[in-house]
């Protein structure tokens, strides 16, 4: 991997700087610049790009930075410094977009609830504005359901893991006999292997509903973005190259 290449250490330093801003400003840096709720009043349109340079913690930021440095390196001195910069903030709306999406149903799916049983969308929408809610709401629908009711507009998403994740993706593609190992397996796996895996954990998680305080559908939005968008570029690629 060697010498950081141009728009990795920017985005590096970018990161870093904001983390520690964090740590000075915290509610109110995560209040600007997180990804919230479209239906929650701290909801701004910038949020969909300024919530890939925030993180929840120092883990959080230490395994991004150092995907971003180890994946994105090599993906960037192939590419340039302009098509990195296109590939990773696609695959970072691809994964706001994604997530926004899977909480957009889960907060239609409590506030339907909760409307059906007499009350008004306005009525719900100014209790939980309050950072309220009312235990008897877990008597009209499952708990499950109003948990990721009040989760999908009061939790805001942070990090610059679906961009990362479609980078994983785009180094699984051309680099896809790498091998790669987890902290936790330290077993040499393919690429090819192990990107697939990962996707394949964070779908059951997903799917699952597990709460591990991690935004699984936002690491498949943006891995499914890399995945779209390398698969156009290689057929693309290979059109341009061949021969009648």
């Amino acid at each position: 991997m060697g010498r950081l290449t141009e728009a990795v250490k920017h985005l590096l330093i970018v990161n870093v700087i904001l983390f520690f801003a964090t740590q000075l400003y915290g509610d109110q840096m995560y209040q600007w610049l997180s990804l919230w709720f479209p239906e929650n009043e701290n909801f701004q349109w910038w949020q969909v790009v300024t919530h890939m340079f925030m993180h929840g913690g120092l883990m959080h930021i230490v395994f991004n930075m150092y995907a971003l440095w180890a994946f994105g390196t090599p993906l960037e001195r192939v590419w340039g410094r302009n098509k990195f910069l296109f590939f990773y903030f696609s695959a970072g709306l691809g994964s706001a977009l994604l997530h926004s999406g899977v909480n957009f149903y889960l907060f239609n799916e409590g506030m339907e609830a909760l409307v059906n049983a007499g009350m008004t969308k306005g009525q719900v929408l100014e209790i939980v504005s309050k950072g309220q809610y009312s235990p008897d709401w877990y008597n009209i629908a499952s708990k499950s359901t109003i948990d990721n009711f009040l989760s999908a507009y009061n939790t805001p998403a942070v990090g610059a893991s679906g961009a990362i994740y479609g980078v994983l993706v785009a180094f699984a593609f051309m680099y896809s006999e790498a091998k790669l190992m987890l902290i936790f397996l330290p077993v040499p796996i393919k690429a090819k292997y192990f990107v697939p895996a990962l996707l394949a954990i964070d779908l059951f998680f997903g799917i699952g509903n597990v709460n591990t305080g991690v935004a699984h559908f936002a690491h498949i939005g943006g891995a499914l973005i890399g995945f779209i968008m390398m698969w156009y570029w290689k057929k693309n690629e290979f059109n341009q190259n061949r021969w009648n």
